[in-house]
């Protein structure tokens, strides 16, 4: 089987056999670590396992006395043959609907089903193999087809690590059946509550929810005004806009693209209620100059997180920098979920109290409804996934770091010679590198030949917001703003991106530049 497309691997307990059996350097274990590198995914079928030690047991017997051990642990065995293959679940669905002399083939064809992409099960049963498709030979297995293209975030592989927490978890709330304010939603919020240093954390449905129901908490009404950021995502100014509220933009530092904390005060008027930096891309903004600001003038900070919880400021963490701040848990974000999500945080115990009701239609006690409010409830499985996620968030902050470091060296030579602009992490900072974004002129074209290269590149914002038809303002004083919407380009960035990816990323940005088309970026070791 030579494979022009392949995504998906799974091993019937015919091949788990002659793994947990046979040397590790057989032919067939290195055309599985090959097609591992080649980014093909390999799964063990959980329903065939007692198959699989069964099959052990005849071959071997089943004393414990067995000169290796790992004959009665196949479990681990299999593991340690192929680290970073997974344990397909078995479920209800896969049971065969009527008789059949093969059901546990059945059931392989039904799981393979589920999986994206293109999938074979490798087998050594002629009989299997001669069903055809989704069964094949292993002894006709061949290396999968040739790298493709990079990805921007790999949430697949960050599942992998904790497949087994997330379906714990998925499982608890499926047999609890408390799909609305379950008891994950207070754990999650505990939890988030420990990492971040803040006081009190309210979840919610979403960012854009938690930046509404924070506006809401501190009174926001028409003609009220709050100073933001032009260079941002629509809803930063949106739930300013949806309250009747006026967004009064002051303009970003080139170097951050955060809101240029020099600029604020001159913007400070008779109706200004409060002041909502964006720490974008991961960076956290000049939060203590904002809440200096804001002190003077008797404003509320609420720091727009979507993008940097994980990231600290002189030590301390976003989020927990003022008196309100709000993130997001969008899939794509460094802590995301599987849908919509986002967190209120505050110091406030108060403030915690309002945003609790306003987040569930501004009930005090049930059916008695003392203010307005939304339908902003964070769902309890979007709260189980985020526990699980938040076991390995503070390795992944790690990870994208060392991702980071990694471009500004292999982007270095590139900088130097003016060709593209490094991000700027201030010296006090740290940052969750939700994007690693640069400077690049000619972006269109950039962008289309990095494309061609199999290479996915996105641009964080095209336009700034008072350039959006929908909140369309006479701006003439963000020249900043308008220079970084013409010259921004994001790179692939996740805790994922191995030290060979990143080359093709550099490489093919080098190649991008007619005056370094004989360039190549350094090379370094591919890294896991």
């Amino acid at each position: 089987m030579t494979n022009s497309s392949l995504d998906h691997l799974i091993l019937d307990s015919s091949v788990g056999l002659q793994l947990c059996s046979e040397p590790k350097e057989f032919e067939l274990i290195k055309r599985l670590h090959a097609a591992q590198e080649q980014g093909v995914r390999i799964w063990f079928y959980v329903g065939e396992y007692s198959t699989l030690v069964g099959d052990l047991n005849r071959k071997f017997g089943s004393t414990s006395s067995s000169k290796d051990a790992s004959l009665v642990a196949p479990r681990q065995k299999l593991e340690e043959m192929l680290p970073g293959m997974q344990w397909l679940s078995a479920l209800t669905g896969d049971i065969p609907a009527s008789d059949d002399s093969d059901p546990i083939a059945t059931a392989l064809t039904y799981a393979a089903a589920r999986l994206a992409g293109s999938t074979w099960v490798l087998t050594h049963d002629e009989r299997r193999a001669q069903k055809g498709a989704p069964f094949a030979l292993a002894g006709n297995f061949d290396i999968p087809h040739p790298v493709g293209r990079v990805p921007f975030i790999d949430l697949g592989a960050q599942q992998d690590r904790i497949r087994g927490q997330i379906e714990e978890g998925l499982h608890r709330v499926l047999h609890h059946g408390r799909y609305v304010m379950g008891e994950e939603i207070a754990e999650l919020e505990s939890q988030l509550t420990e990492m971040s240093g803040a006081a009190h954390c309210i979840c919610v449905s979403s960012g854009t929810d938690a930046l509404l129901a924070a506006l809401m908490a501190i009174g926001i009404k028409p003609g009220d005004e709050v100073i933001t950021s032009p260079f941002t995502f629509f809803a930063t100014a949106e739930t300013i806009a949806l309250l009747g509220g006026i967004p009064v933009y002051v303009d970003i530092d080139p170097e951050t693209f955060n809101l240029d904390s020099g600029r604020i005060e001159a913007a400070v008027g008779p109706r200004t209620r409060a002041i909502m930096p964006v720490s974008l891309y991961g960076q956290c903004a000049e939060m203590d100059d904002i809440n200096a600001i804001a002190q003077r003038h008797s404003l509320v900070v609420i720091e727009d997180a979507a993008q940097s919880f994980g990231a600290r400021f002189h030590g301390r963490s976003s989020c927990a920098l003022s008196e309100m701040a709000c993130t997001s848990f969008f899939p794509a974000k460094p802590l995301g979920a599987y849908g919509d999500g986002g967190a209120c945080f505050t110091q406030d115990a108060a403030t915690a109290d309002r945003l609790r009701q306003i987040r569930d239609h501004g009930q005090q006690g049930r059916y008695h409804h003392t203010v307005l409010g939304i339908n902003g409830r964070l769902d309890t499985i979007q709260a189980a996934i985020l526990s699980a996620k938040l076991t390995i968030f503070e390795d992944e902050i790690a990870a994208r770091q060392c991702v980071a470091d990694r471009y500004a060296m292999l982007l270095a030579d590139l900088a130097a010679a003016g060709h593209i602009t490094l991000p700027v992490l201030r010296p006090h900072n740290t940052s969750a590198w939700a994007q690693y974004t640069i400077r690049v002129p000619d972006r269109e074209q950039i962008q289309q030949y990095l494309a061609e290269q199999g290479i996915p590149s996105a641009v964080h914002y095209p336009a700034p917001l008072y350039d959006q038809p929908a909140l369309a303002q006479s701006i003439q004083d963000c020249p900043e703003s308008d220079r970084a919407a013409q010259e921004v380009l994001s790179l692939p960035m996740h805790p994922y991106l191995d030290g060979a990816a990143q080359v093709r990323v550099a490489n093919a940005l080098y190649e991008a530049f007619a005056d370094w088309s004989n360039t190549r970026a350094p090379s370094v070791a591919a890294e896991g």
